[in-house]
Protein backbone atom coordinates (compact mmCIF):
# COMPACT_ATOMS: atom_id res chain seq x y z
CA UNK A 1 0.00 0.00 0.00
CA UNK A 2 1.50 3.34 -1.02
CA UNK A 3 2.14 5.81 1.80
CA UNK A 4 -0.07 8.44 0.12
CA UNK A 5 -3.02 6.06 0.01
CA UNK A 6 -2.50 5.08 3.63
CA UNK A 7 -2.40 8.73 4.68
CA UNK A 8 -5.64 9.42 2.86
CA UNK A 9 -7.40 6.49 4.53
CA UNK A 10 -6.10 7.52 7.94
CA UNK A 11 -7.27 11.10 7.42
CA UNK A 12 -10.79 9.81 6.76
CA UNK A 13 -10.63 7.79 9.96
CA UNK A 14 -9.44 10.51 12.31
CA UNK A 15 -11.08 13.62 10.90
CA UNK A 16 -12.66 13.21 7.50
CA UNK A 17 -12.53 15.62 4.59
CA UNK A 18 -14.29 18.95 4.76
CA UNK A 19 -17.02 18.20 2.25
CA UNK A 20 -20.52 17.85 3.65
CA UNK A 21 -22.29 14.54 3.16
CA UNK A 22 -25.94 13.69 2.76
CA UNK A 23 -26.20 12.53 6.35
CA UNK A 24 -28.08 14.12 9.22
CA UNK A 25 -25.71 15.89 11.59
CA UNK A 26 -25.99 14.68 15.17
CA UNK A 27 -27.04 18.19 16.20
CA UNK A 28 -30.10 17.79 13.94
CA UNK A 29 -31.29 14.72 15.76
CA UNK A 30 -34.19 15.27 18.16
CA UNK A 31 -33.53 14.46 21.79
CA UNK A 32 -35.82 11.45 21.51
CA UNK A 33 -33.49 9.94 18.93
CA UNK A 34 -30.42 10.70 21.03
CA UNK A 35 -32.07 8.96 23.96
CA UNK A 36 -32.88 5.97 21.78
CA UNK A 37 -29.17 5.39 21.09
CA UNK A 38 -28.36 5.36 24.79
CA UNK A 39 -29.23 1.73 25.56
CA UNK A 40 -27.90 1.54 29.10
CA UNK A 41 -28.06 -2.22 28.93
CA UNK A 42 -25.90 -2.39 25.80
CA UNK A 43 -22.23 -2.74 26.71
CA UNK A 44 -19.66 -4.48 24.57
CA UNK A 45 -18.54 -6.51 27.58
CA UNK A 46 -20.45 -8.29 30.38
CA UNK A 47 -20.67 -6.71 33.81
CA UNK A 48 -18.29 -8.36 36.24
CA UNK A 49 -19.71 -9.88 39.42
CA UNK A 50 -16.79 -8.33 41.31
CA UNK A 51 -17.87 -4.71 40.78
CA UNK A 52 -20.84 -2.39 40.81
CA UNK A 53 -21.54 0.11 38.04
CA UNK A 54 -23.46 3.36 38.44
CA UNK A 55 -24.17 6.07 35.88
CA UNK A 56 -23.18 9.51 37.16
CA UNK A 57 -23.02 13.03 35.76
CA UNK A 58 -21.02 16.14 36.60
CA UNK A 59 -19.96 19.33 34.85
CA UNK A 60 -16.60 20.28 33.44
CA UNK A 61 -15.03 23.73 33.63
CA UNK A 62 -16.93 24.82 30.53
CA UNK A 63 -20.29 23.91 32.03
CA UNK A 64 -20.76 20.83 29.84
CA UNK A 65 -22.45 17.90 31.56
CA UNK A 66 -20.29 14.79 31.41
CA UNK A 67 -21.87 11.35 31.55
CA UNK A 68 -19.77 8.64 33.14
CA UNK A 69 -19.93 5.17 34.61
CA UNK A 70 -18.55 4.77 38.13
CA UNK A 71 -17.14 1.32 38.92
CA UNK A 72 -16.60 0.24 42.52
CA UNK A 73 -15.04 -2.97 43.83
CA UNK A 74 -17.64 -4.91 45.79
CA UNK A 75 -15.07 -5.88 48.43
CA UNK A 76 -13.58 -2.47 49.03
CA UNK A 77 -13.68 -2.12 52.81
CA UNK A 78 -14.12 1.22 54.57
CA UNK A 79 -10.88 3.04 53.71
CA UNK A 80 -10.75 5.54 50.82
CA UNK A 81 -9.26 3.98 47.69
CA UNK A 82 -7.01 5.10 44.86
CA UNK A 83 -8.99 6.11 41.78
CA UNK A 84 -8.57 6.16 38.00
CA UNK A 85 -10.34 8.13 35.27
CA UNK A 86 -10.44 6.45 31.86
CA UNK A 87 -11.43 7.62 28.38
CA UNK A 88 -10.92 6.76 24.72
CA UNK A 89 -10.57 5.70 22.01
CA UNK A 90 -11.22 8.76 19.85
CA UNK A 91 -14.82 8.46 18.67
CA UNK A 92 -15.77 5.72 21.14
CA UNK A 93 -18.13 5.68 24.12
CA UNK A 94 -17.85 4.43 27.69
CA UNK A 95 -19.71 1.22 26.84
CA UNK A 96 -16.74 0.20 24.72
CA UNK A 97 -13.01 0.03 25.56
CA UNK A 98 -12.87 2.64 28.32
CA UNK A 99 -15.58 0.88 30.27
CA UNK A 100 -13.80 -2.44 29.88
CA UNK A 101 -10.58 -0.90 31.23
CA UNK A 102 -12.44 0.78 34.09
CA UNK A 103 -14.14 -2.47 35.05
CA UNK A 104 -10.90 -4.46 34.90
CA UNK A 105 -9.11 -1.95 37.13
CA UNK A 106 -12.04 -1.86 39.57
CA UNK A 107 -11.77 -5.64 39.81
CA UNK A 108 -8.21 -4.98 40.96
CA UNK A 109 -9.28 -2.69 43.77
CA UNK A 110 -9.45 0.81 42.27
CA UNK A 111 -12.39 3.19 42.11
CA UNK A 112 -12.72 3.89 38.39
CA UNK A 113 -14.62 6.30 36.18
CA UNK A 114 -15.14 5.77 32.44
CA UNK A 115 -16.52 8.90 30.79
CA UNK A 116 -17.90 10.06 27.47
CA UNK A 117 -15.99 13.14 26.28
CA UNK A 118 -17.79 16.42 25.73
CA UNK A 119 -20.05 16.58 22.66
CA UNK A 120 -20.11 12.78 22.27
CA UNK A 121 -21.96 9.77 23.59
CA UNK A 122 -24.29 10.60 26.46
CA UNK A 123 -22.35 13.69 27.53
CA UNK A 124 -23.67 17.16 26.79
CA UNK A 125 -22.45 19.89 24.51
CA UNK A 126 -23.68 21.36 21.25
CA UNK A 127 -23.09 20.87 18.41
CA UNK A 128 -22.66 17.14 18.58
CA UNK A 129 -19.65 15.13 17.41
CA UNK A 130 -17.05 17.85 17.92
CA UNK A 131 -13.57 17.23 19.31
CA UNK A 132 -11.30 19.79 20.95
CA UNK A 133 -7.73 19.44 22.24
CA UNK A 134 -8.52 21.89 25.03
CA UNK A 135 -11.99 20.77 26.08
CA UNK A 136 -11.17 17.07 25.83
CA UNK A 137 -8.08 17.67 27.98
CA UNK A 138 -10.36 19.45 30.45
CA UNK A 139 -12.66 16.41 30.46
CA UNK A 140 -9.93 14.43 32.26
CA UNK A 141 -9.52 17.17 34.86
CA UNK A 142 -13.29 17.29 35.37
CA UNK A 143 -13.19 13.56 36.08
CA UNK A 144 -10.52 14.24 38.70
CA UNK A 145 -12.78 16.93 40.16
CA UNK A 146 -15.59 14.41 40.52
CA UNK A 147 -13.47 11.60 41.92
CA UNK A 148 -11.80 13.88 44.46
CA UNK A 149 -15.18 14.80 45.95
CA UNK A 150 -16.23 11.22 46.65
CA UNK A 151 -15.83 10.05 50.27
CA UNK A 152 -14.63 6.62 49.14
CA UNK A 153 -11.76 8.12 47.10
CA UNK A 154 -8.39 9.24 48.42
CA UNK A 155 -7.97 12.45 46.43
CA UNK A 156 -4.20 12.24 46.85
CA UNK A 157 -4.15 8.98 44.89
CA UNK A 158 -5.81 9.69 41.52
CA UNK A 159 -4.42 8.60 38.16
CA UNK A 160 -5.71 8.52 34.59
CA UNK A 161 -5.67 6.16 31.61
CA UNK A 162 -5.99 7.39 28.02
CA UNK A 163 -6.71 4.98 25.17
CA UNK A 164 -5.88 5.65 21.51
CA UNK A 165 -6.68 9.29 20.63
CA UNK A 166 -7.46 10.15 24.22
CA UNK A 167 -3.98 9.06 25.25
CA UNK A 168 -2.64 12.35 23.91
CA UNK A 169 -5.31 14.25 25.81
CA UNK A 170 -4.47 12.33 28.99
CA UNK A 171 -0.79 13.23 28.73
CA UNK A 172 -1.72 16.87 28.16
CA UNK A 173 -4.03 16.76 31.18
CA UNK A 174 -1.33 15.23 33.38
CA UNK A 175 1.11 17.95 32.32
CA UNK A 176 -1.19 20.79 33.38
CA UNK A 177 -3.17 19.23 36.26
CA UNK A 178 -0.80 18.48 39.11
CA UNK A 179 -3.47 16.55 41.03
CA UNK A 180 -2.95 13.66 38.58
CA UNK A 181 -0.33 11.49 40.26
CA UNK A 182 0.31 9.02 37.42
CA UNK A 183 -0.76 8.55 33.80
CA UNK A 184 -0.85 5.49 31.56
CA UNK A 185 -1.68 5.23 27.88
CA UNK A 186 -2.44 2.36 25.52
CA UNK A 187 -2.37 2.37 21.71
CA UNK A 188 -1.57 6.06 21.83
CA UNK A 189 -2.41 8.53 19.09
CA UNK A 190 -1.30 12.17 19.22
CA UNK A 191 -4.38 13.55 17.47
CA UNK A 192 -2.89 17.00 16.99
CA UNK A 193 0.17 15.56 15.28
CA UNK A 194 -1.68 13.17 12.97
CA UNK A 195 -4.19 15.84 11.95
CA UNK A 196 -1.54 18.51 11.43
CA UNK A 197 1.12 16.37 9.77
CA UNK A 198 -0.56 13.21 8.54
CA UNK A 199 0.37 9.60 9.17
CA UNK A 200 4.14 9.29 9.73
CA UNK A 201 4.31 13.09 9.28
CA UNK A 202 3.91 12.71 5.51
CA UNK A 203 1.53 15.65 4.96
CA UNK A 204 3.26 18.29 2.87
CA UNK A 205 2.99 22.01 3.54
CA UNK A 206 0.83 22.41 0.42
CA UNK A 207 -1.49 19.59 1.54
CA UNK A 208 -1.80 21.14 4.98
CA UNK A 209 -2.68 24.50 3.46
CA UNK A 210 -5.23 22.93 1.14
CA UNK A 211 -6.86 21.09 4.05
CA UNK A 212 -7.06 24.24 6.14
CA UNK A 213 -8.47 26.22 3.20
CA UNK A 214 -11.25 23.65 2.72
CA UNK A 215 -12.18 23.67 6.38
CA UNK A 216 -12.01 27.47 6.52
CA UNK A 217 -14.48 27.72 3.61
CA UNK A 218 -16.63 25.06 5.26
CA UNK A 219 -17.10 27.42 8.21
CA UNK A 220 -18.98 29.85 5.93
CA UNK A 221 -21.21 27.02 4.70
CA UNK A 222 -21.87 25.96 8.30
CA UNK A 223 -22.58 29.53 9.38
CA UNK A 224 -25.00 30.01 6.49
CA UNK A 225 -26.91 26.84 7.35
CA UNK A 226 -26.76 27.45 11.09
CA UNK A 227 -25.31 24.02 11.82
CA UNK A 228 -22.04 22.15 11.21
CA UNK A 229 -21.87 19.68 8.37
CA UNK A 230 -20.63 16.18 9.12
CA UNK A 231 -17.58 14.74 7.47
CA UNK A 232 -17.64 11.39 5.75
CA UNK A 233 -18.11 8.34 7.94
CA UNK A 234 -15.10 7.45 10.01
CA UNK A 235 -15.14 3.94 8.56
CA UNK A 236 -16.60 2.34 5.43
CA UNK A 237 -19.87 0.51 5.76
CA UNK A 238 -18.32 -2.50 4.04
CA UNK A 239 -14.75 -3.65 3.55
CA UNK A 240 -13.60 -3.92 -0.07
CA UNK A 241 -10.59 -6.10 0.72
CA UNK A 242 -7.89 -3.62 -0.31
CA UNK A 243 -7.83 -1.54 2.86
CA UNK A 244 -4.71 -1.24 5.04
CA UNK A 245 -4.70 -3.77 7.87
CA UNK A 246 -5.35 -1.09 10.50
CA UNK A 247 -8.56 0.02 8.73
CA UNK A 248 -9.79 -3.57 8.65
CA UNK A 249 -8.91 -3.87 12.35
CA UNK A 250 -10.94 -0.76 13.17
CA UNK A 251 -13.85 -2.04 11.09
CA UNK A 252 -13.78 -5.42 12.80
CA UNK A 253 -14.10 -3.70 16.15
CA UNK A 254 -16.47 -0.78 15.56
CA UNK A 255 -18.66 -2.18 12.81
CA UNK A 256 -19.25 -5.71 14.09
CA UNK A 257 -20.97 -7.05 17.21
CA UNK A 258 -17.54 -7.28 18.84
CA UNK A 259 -17.44 -3.54 19.52
CA UNK A 260 -20.39 -1.85 17.81
CA UNK A 261 -22.33 0.69 19.84
CA UNK A 262 -25.05 2.91 18.41
CA UNK A 263 -23.79 5.92 20.35
CA UNK A 264 -20.21 5.64 19.09
CA UNK A 265 -19.14 8.01 16.33
CA UNK A 266 -16.83 5.36 14.92
CA UNK A 267 -19.65 2.82 14.83
CA UNK A 268 -22.56 4.95 13.78
CA UNK A 269 -21.73 8.55 12.91
CA UNK A 270 -19.26 11.16 11.76
CA UNK A 271 -17.22 13.98 13.26
CA UNK A 272 -18.10 17.46 12.09
CA UNK A 273 -16.24 18.48 8.93
CA UNK A 274 -14.24 21.16 10.76
CA UNK A 275 -13.28 19.16 13.86
CA UNK A 276 -9.62 19.01 12.90
CA UNK A 277 -9.12 22.80 12.87
CA UNK A 278 -8.05 23.33 16.47
CA UNK A 279 -6.00 20.13 16.58
CA UNK A 280 -3.99 21.31 13.58
CA UNK A 281 -3.07 24.49 15.44
CA UNK A 282 -2.59 23.32 19.05
CA UNK A 283 0.04 20.59 19.64
CA UNK A 284 -1.05 18.42 22.56
CA UNK A 285 2.33 17.24 23.79
CA UNK A 286 4.11 20.59 23.99
CA UNK A 287 4.57 20.31 27.75
CA UNK A 288 4.91 16.55 28.15
CA UNK A 289 8.17 16.97 30.10
CA UNK A 290 6.22 18.82 32.80
CA UNK A 291 4.50 15.60 33.84
CA UNK A 292 7.72 14.73 35.69
CA UNK A 293 8.42 13.87 38.44
CA UNK A 294 5.11 12.04 38.19
CA UNK A 295 5.41 8.76 36.27
CA UNK A 296 4.30 7.96 32.71
CA UNK A 297 3.55 4.47 31.36
CA UNK A 298 3.15 4.07 27.59
CA UNK A 299 1.85 0.75 26.21
CA UNK A 300 1.74 -0.11 22.51
CA UNK A 301 1.41 -3.17 20.34
CA UNK A 302 4.48 -4.45 18.52
CA UNK A 303 2.55 -4.58 15.25
CA UNK A 304 0.46 -1.44 15.81
CA UNK A 305 0.50 1.12 13.00
CA UNK A 306 0.41 3.74 15.77
CA UNK A 307 3.42 2.42 17.68
CA UNK A 308 5.61 5.38 16.72
CA UNK A 309 3.39 7.79 18.65
CA UNK A 310 4.17 5.98 21.92
CA UNK A 311 7.84 5.66 21.08
CA UNK A 312 8.16 9.36 20.26
CA UNK A 313 6.21 10.39 23.36
CA UNK A 314 8.52 8.22 25.44
CA UNK A 315 11.54 10.00 23.99
CA UNK A 316 9.97 13.42 24.66
CA UNK A 317 8.88 12.68 28.24
CA UNK A 318 11.15 13.11 31.24
CA UNK A 319 11.85 10.41 33.83
CA UNK A 320 10.25 8.52 35.43
CA UNK A 321 8.83 6.91 32.31
CA UNK A 322 8.37 3.44 30.87
CA UNK A 323 7.54 2.12 27.41
CA UNK A 324 6.02 -1.37 27.15
CA UNK A 325 5.69 -3.02 23.74
CA UNK A 326 3.27 -5.97 23.68
CA UNK A 327 4.60 -8.75 21.40
CA UNK A 328 2.55 -9.43 18.26
CA UNK A 329 -0.23 -7.06 19.33
CA UNK A 330 -1.93 -4.64 16.94
CA UNK A 331 -3.42 -1.25 17.81
CA UNK A 332 -6.98 -2.55 18.21
CA UNK A 333 -5.93 -5.63 20.19
CA UNK A 334 -5.42 -3.27 23.13
CA UNK A 335 -9.05 -2.17 22.98
CA UNK A 336 -10.62 -5.39 24.22
CA UNK A 337 -8.41 -8.47 24.01
CA UNK A 338 -8.26 -9.54 27.65
CA UNK A 339 -5.40 -11.93 26.93
CA UNK A 340 -3.38 -9.09 25.35
CA UNK A 341 -4.05 -5.99 27.44
CA UNK A 342 -1.47 -5.99 30.28
CA UNK A 343 -3.83 -5.27 33.15
CA UNK A 344 -1.32 -6.77 35.56
CA UNK A 345 1.22 -4.18 34.44
CA UNK A 346 -1.31 -1.38 34.79
CA UNK A 347 -2.23 -2.56 38.27
CA UNK A 348 1.40 -2.74 39.38
CA UNK A 349 2.14 0.71 37.90
CA UNK A 350 -0.70 2.45 39.70
CA UNK A 351 -0.24 0.55 42.97
CA UNK A 352 3.39 1.64 43.01
CA UNK A 353 2.76 5.26 42.08
CA UNK A 354 -0.57 6.21 43.62
CA UNK A 355 0.88 6.64 47.09
CA UNK A 356 1.06 9.51 49.55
Amino acid sequence: MKISTTIALLSILVSGPAQAQNRMAASDQPKEVMKSIKPAEHYTFPLSDKVTRQEVTYKNRYGITISADLYLPKDRGSEPLAALAVSGPFGAVKQQASGLYAQAMAERGFVTLAFDPSYTGESGGEPRNVASPDINTEDFSAAVDYLGLQPFVDRNRIGIIGICGFAGMSLNAAAVDKRIKAVATTSMYDMSRVMAKGYFDQLTADQRTETLEKMSRQRWADAEKGRPAPSTNNLPEKLQGNEPAFVADYFNYYKTPRGFHAGSINSNGAWTATSALSFMNMPLLTYIREIAPRPVLLIAGEKAHSRYFSEDAYQAAAEPKELVIIPNATHVDLYDRLNVIPFGKLEAFFRKNLVY
